[in-house]
């Protein structure tokens, strides 16, 4: 089996089984619009990431960004002091509105396009430089989501993900409420083979991503968000509340569950 098929094949494994969608009384999927706003707000205004610095050796003053899974522009906006111009892509309308506002708030001109990557693709025009940050693990089919990144680029792609899948860390919480096994991978080191086996030569640098003030400012919307990833009723939230344990924490007065610490892997790449 050669990478990429391996890539989709790991990915494939993460569906939840069709019975326990059937009985989720919410769907488990998508994401609350307001910690992006505050990650993108925080990443904005801090010293940029290795990744932001990736990107920003490539791009021409006043050059132009394009943001491929925008968010609210966590990715993109580090970039807003050299950019003339940022277009960012996103499904969720809730997000774009956000990225529209954190683009006014960094005082660079911005364009937001709603849909799905690479569907609306010949709706962007090319630019120096697009970015891609925690994407690639929701992209089974790699190959055209990486040419169209291509097609739309002049100067480099620059794409972040987390080292294992961002949702490793609930196996034990699917292996106590439903008994569900939840796969290993992929990683990023399968991504950065993937993306081999498609021809591109893909530099990659793994750091450390510093803990950020992004979250829910009540304790029970944190708990609720994984309730509802776990396709659990209302009733459960006091269960998941304990069995999140140390993984429910606040910081900086906002509340989140998951990993402290996570090392990140910036994958880039020239044409």
């Amino acid at each position: 089996m050669g990478a990429v098929e391996r890539w989709a094949e790991e990915l494939r494994g993460w569906a939840i089984p069709e019975e326990i969608l059937a009985a989720a009384p919410e769907p488990p999927y998508g994401f609350p619009a307001e910690p992006f706003r505050r990650r993108a707000e925080a990443a904005r205004r801090a010293d940029p990431s290795p990744t932001a610095l990736r990107a920003l050796e490539a791009l021409p003053e006043g050059g132009t960004v394009l943001d491929v899974g925008c968010g609210a522009g966590a990715t993109s906006l580090p970039l807003a002091r050299r950019a003339g111009r940022i277009v960012g892509v996103d499904a969720s309308p809730e997000m774009l509105e956000r990225f529209r506002e954190q683009a006014a708030e960094a005082g660079v001109p911005a364009e937001a396009v709603q849909g799905t990557w690479p569907d609306v693709a010949h709706r962007v025009e090319a630019a120096d430089v697009v970015v891609c940050g925690h994407v690639l693990y929701n992209v089974q089919d790699l190959a055209p989501f990486v040419d169209a990144l291509g097609d739309r680029v002049r100067r480099r792609v620059v794409c972040e993900i987390t080292e294992r899948h961002p949702w490793a860390w609930m196996a034990g919480l699917w292996l106590r409420f439903h008994g569900l096994p939840r796969p290993a991978g992929p990683t990023a080191d399968d991504a950065e083979a993937a993306l081999r086996e498609l021809g591109i030569d893909v530099r990659r640098e793994d750091h450390l991503l510093p803990p950020t003030p992004a979250g829910f400012e009540r304790k029970e919307d944190a708990v609720a968000l994984i309730r509802r990833r776990l396709c659990l009723g209302l009733e459960r939230d006091p269960e998941v509340e304990k069995a999140l344990g140390e993984w429910l924490r606040e910081r900086e007065g906002l509340w989140s569950a998951g990993p402290d610490r996570q090392v990140v892997v910036t994958l880039w790449w020239d044409v």
